[in-house]
C-alpha cells in the first residue's frame, strides 16, 4: 500500500509544509496533561490544559515555528520527604498544537488549576490580483 501524500496532488502546490506539520503533530500523541480546546468567538479559541500541581514558576509557553509549546516541569520540595502513598505524579511534560497562519498566541492565564492560553484569527483581506500577459 501506498502512502497517499499531498504532493500526489498536483494542482495543491506549496503544501509539503502543511504535510511535515500533520506528521509532527501526529507523533506527539501522549494523553498528558488533559486539555479542552473550545472556540470563544468567531474569530478566537481557547486551550486549556490541566495543571494541577504546577505553579506559574513550573510553565513555559512559546511559540516555536508556528508551533505553540506549552511545558511544564515540577521542581522537587526535598529529598526529605517521606510518601506511603504517592499517586499524584510530578512528571514533566510537553504539549504543542500547530498554529495556522494568523493565529496568534494572546494572554495565559492560571485559573484553579488550570492554565487557559488565549489564540485569536486575524483574518487577512481577500486580495484579488490580475497577471498582466505579455507577447513572447
Amino acid at each position: 500500500m501506498s502512502k497517499l501524500t499531498l504532493g500526489s496532488y498536483p494542482h495543491m502546490l506549496g503544501f509539503e509544509q502543511l504535510e511535515r506539520l500533520l506528521e509532527r503533530t501526529a507523533k506527539s500523541s501522549e494523553g498528558y496533561p488533559p486539555f479542552n480546546i473550545e472556540q470563544t468567538s468567531d474569530f478566537s479559541y481557547r486551550i486549556t490544559l490541566a495543571v494541577a500541581g504546577f505553579s506559574e514558576e513550573d510553565l513555559a509557553i512559546t511559540v516555536e515555528d508556528r508551533q505553540l509549546v506549552i511545558r511544564g516541569r515540577q521542581h522537587e520540595d526535598g529529598a526529605q520527604r517521606i510518601f506511603l502513598h504517592r499517586g499524584i505524579a510530578a512528571r514533566q511534560f510537553q504539549r504543542s498544537f500547530v498554529l495556522a497562519d494568523g493565529v496568534e498566541v494572546g494572554e495565559a492565564v492560571m485559573e484553579n488549576g488550570l492554565l487557559h492560553v488565549d489564540l485569536t484569527l486575524s483574518r487577512p483581506e481577500t486580495v484579488v490580483q490580475t497577471i498582466q500577459i505579455k507577447k513572447g
